[in-house]
């Protein structure tokens, strides 16, 4: 099965796979989705970076660092310049046990994730608007399957 392309090119002698088109309008869906978040967070006064960590900290209280650079997949050294300039912010508290940094909400951070978890958990909803329950079952499906295919364990509560 293939299926025609997003727009005219005149370089293609034949039509793109459903592979493809599926991968551009995930692709597509994820920036414009990300797009509005970043605006979202900047009108807040904070990164999606900033608040990436914030979430991840809150969630449970006590991570490592690099706990949280590996769920975030991101550097050791980006993970250390958020941590600190967060926790200059106000918005954490890293605490030395052992060999490890371990990150801790502060009050003010608490509150700003709740805020801002509320704020996007609305946006999540009016984007996703256009598709019933049983589509977004669907597709939580199909996508963990794919994650599985390429190579990520992803238990079942998995977000």
């Amino acid at each position: 099965m293939t299926v025609e392309p997003l727009h005219h090119d005149p370089a293609r002698t034949r039509p793109i796979e459903p592979a493809v088109v599926a991968w551009l309008r995930l692709a597509r869906v994820y920036h414009k989705i990300d797009r509005r978040t970043a605006g979202t967070m900047r009108h807040h006064g904070i990164s999606v970076s900033r608040f990436d960590v914030l979430n991840h900290a809150g969630a449970v209280e006590g991570r490592t660092q690099q706990q949280i650079a590996d769920t975030l997949l991101v550097t050791k050294g980006n993970i250390t310049q958020l941590v600190d300039a967060m926790e200059a912010d106000g918005l954490l508290v890293r605490r030395r046990e052992g060999r490890a940094n371990r990150i801790y909400l502060t009050a003010p951070g608490r509150h700003l994730r709740r805020e801002l978890i509320s704020v996007q958990e609305r946006e999540i909803a009016h984007d996703w608007a256009a598709l019933d329950a049983d589509e977004v079952r669907t597709l939580i499906q199909l996508l963990r399957k794919l994650e599985r295919s390429l190579g990520k364990d992803v238990s079942d509560d998995t977000p």
